[in-house]
């Protein structure tokens, strides 16, 4: 499941827990997907942090052997 995808459903899940009127164990399924989804987005974030700070990095040193 994309990033889109993965925190689309997590909106849907909130507004759920927020305004349905729910039984115990609806909530806990929907709260425990939650919970999965928010760790699975997170995961895709810091990936994608990583691979920017290595792109970063890399500009960064051509830009510098290009000055000297």
């Amino acid at each position: 499941m994309s990033f889109e995808e993965s925190n689309k459903r997590l909106e849907e899940i909130i507004t759920k827990l927020e305004k349905s009127n729910l039984s115990l164990e609806e909530s806990s399924k929907l709260y425990e997907e939650g919970v999965k989804l928010a760790k699975e987005c997170y995961k895709i974030l810091n990936e994608n942090k990583g691979k920017i700070k290595i792109l970063k990095d890399e500009l960064d040193n051509l830009t510098t052997d290009t000055e000297e």
